[in-house]
């Protein structure tokens, strides 16, 4: 994936309407995120289908489980031509070293909401060390960006994926200011009544900051 850009979180159900939004917004987007409302609503074909856009497409499960059903919803996904499985850190070592056997992931260091400082916040540096060793980035929160500052020193060159861009309250482009490769934009863009001139005003944004 080219840095620096704009990743759809394709917040909708159904077949239909993911890929009218996509069509709507490719030329603005760098990646496509697949979360499970969409794949409960649309079943996991979906990301075959999805795979006529050319765009990367993340498998958004958070997968939590023991490490051999982790890995295995891991390469269910990516039997279905997703690029990249993101995956619970939290869960520990062995959950993240087992599904990144069978898939290229994108470990959950930090969230986005104000839960997450219960517990997952707390332990984000050591997660992000483990990341280092298994995936190819992590998924840390645009709220929090002096968080973004602390796990990138950790991880390198790895990739930094942003969510809590708009809706949550984090300003476009400020993610990528602090560290981040791309920011996660799903509701701004997908309950618009234009996705493509709000994917396109949001590109325009990133580009500038």
């Amino acid at each position: 994936m080219r840095r620096a850009g704009v990743i759809l979180a394709l917040d909708v159900n159904g077949t239909k309407r993911a890929v009218e939004v996509v069509g709507q917004t490719a030329e603005y987007i760098d990646a496509i995120k697949v979360g499970y409302p969409l794949v409960l609503s649309a079943g996991l074909g979906v990301i075959t289908e999805l795979k006529q856009f050319s765009l990367p497409i993340i498998a958004d499960f958070k997968v939590a489980d023991v490490p051999h059903v982790s890995a295995e919803i891991c390469r269910l996904a990516t039997e279905a031509g997703a690029d990249f499985v993101i995956v619970q850190g939290v869960m520990g070592r062995d959950v993240v070293e087992a599904c990144s056997k069978v898939a290229s992931l994108f470990v959950v260091s930090d969230m986005s909401h104000p839960g997450a400082l219960d517990y997952i916040s707390g332990h984000n540096t050591e997660i992000a060390g483990h990341a280092a060793k298994f995936a190819e980035g992590i998924v840390a929160p645009a709220t929090r960006p002096q968080t973004i500052k602390t796990l990138r020193g950790i991880i390198g060159d790895l990739v930094v994926i942003s969510p809590g861009v708009k809706a949550q309250g984090a300003e476009v482009g400020s993610a990528i200011s602090a560290g981040a490769d791309f920011e996660i934009i799903g509701r701004a863009i997908c309950n618009s009544p234009d996705p493509r001139g709000a994917a396109k005003q949001i590109k325009n944004e990133i580009k500038s900051s």
